[in-house]
């Protein structure tokens, strides 16, 4: 497009995603409890974008089980 000081030119695009690493093990991100909560889920930001889908049983918290299973499809 131009412009009176020039031609302007926008690239727009989404940002690349910030390096998640390695998966955290269950016992991290649950500090040693039964279930990770959405809360705890922010620490890993791949799970806590697919809390909905990794908590199967809509309970609104990951058990370990649900964790195991949500690691292996990702």
């Amino acid at each position: 497009m131009n412009t009176p000081a020039g031609e302007l030119v926008v690239h727009s695009s989404m940002p690349p995603p910030p390096p998640a690493g390695p998966a955290p093990s269950f016992e991290q991100l649950s500090g040693g409890g039964k279930y990770i909560t959405e809360e705890q889920a922010a620490a890993y930001p791949l799970l806590a974008n697919d809390f909905l889908h990794a908590d199967r049983n809509r309970d609104g918290r990951i058990s370990k089980s649900e964790y195991a299973r949500w690691l292996s499809n990702k």
